[in-house]
Parts: C-alpha cells; sequence; structure tokens
C-alpha cells in the first residue's frame, strides 16, 4: 500500500532564554520552559493528525537534563 501523506515536522527550539516550536522553518511562540513548548507542538501536531498529515516532533536534550 503507497502512503501519500504530507509530512508536518514540528521542532522544539532554544529562542535565547526562553523556547518556541519550529514549523515550516518558522520559529513560532514564545514559551518559559522546554515542557510548555512541547505542549503546544503536541497540540499543533494533534490538529495536523485530524487533517491527514504524518506528524513528527523533535525536542533536544539539554545539559543537565
Amino acid at each position: 500500500m503507497e502512503r501519500n501523506m504530507q509530512l508536518a515536522r514540528y521542532e522544539v527550539v532554544e529562542n535565547g532564554k526562553s523556547w518556541a516550536v519550529s514549523h515550516d522553518g518558522q520559529a513560532e511562540g514564545e514559551y518559559a520552559t522546554k515542557e510548555a513548548a512541547f505542549e503546544a507542538a503536541v497540540a499543533a501536531a494533534s490538529l495536523a493528525i485530524k487533517q491527514g498529515y504524518e506528524v513528527s516532533i523533535s525536542v533536544p536534550s539539554t545539559a543537565g537534563d
């Protein structure tokens, strides 16, 4: 069976002293914690899934985690 789904990729990225979610090369939002940015990425990914997209979310490790 051939899959013909588009990929929606969300990346949690550090943005100075805050965190953001990058989607389509655009970092959006300003979140105090990496976890808050992850929750925002999951919410966006959930909508993308409902629209029929394949979804990928990545979250970097940080020193001391």
